[in-house]
């Protein structure tokens, strides 16, 4: 059961980002320039996914446990350190040069798979150098 439940949260997360239009990376970039021709579309698809995260928290707090796990993983931590800062800046900028972000940039591989295999192959390049990082200072 659990991983139907995957498969199709993941397919409806797909079926949105298309529907929306957060595939397309013009349009991404479009809604990031502000001092050019701005596209204010993206405001509601970021209102819908503050929408639903409400929600979530909603069930979450009435709730003592989820329906299919034994508990919640919600993060604890709540200061800002070097590292976080560091990250969303390393991804805003990446989002804002290719207009991509990771769930787009997946489907790149289909619909534009020359930018596609550059962008995933950066982001499996970055996710294995933070690892390998993160590990060397734990050890």
């Amino acid at each position: 059961m659990y991983a139907i439940i995957t498969f199709l949260t993941g397919l409806l997360f797909g079926l949105g980002l298309a529907v929306s239009e957060m595939t397309n990376p013009a349009v991404v970039i479009g809604f990031l320039d502000i001092f050019g021709e701005w596209n204010p579309s993206l405001i509601f698809v970021m209102g819908g996914a503050v929408s639903i995260g409400m929600i979530g928290y909603v069930i979450r707090n009435r709730r003592s446990k989820p329906w299919l796990a034994d508990k919640w993983y919600v993060p604890t931590r709540r200061d800002i350190d070097k590292n976080l800062v560091l990250g969303a800046g390393l991804f805003g900028i990446g989002w804002g040069l290719s207009g991509y972000c990771p769930g787009p940039g997946l489907t790149a591989l289909t619909n534009n798979p020359m930018e596609g295999v550059y962008f995933v192959g950066a982001l499996i390049t970055g996710s294995a150098l933070f690892h390998f990082q993160n590990h060397r200072n734990n050890s």
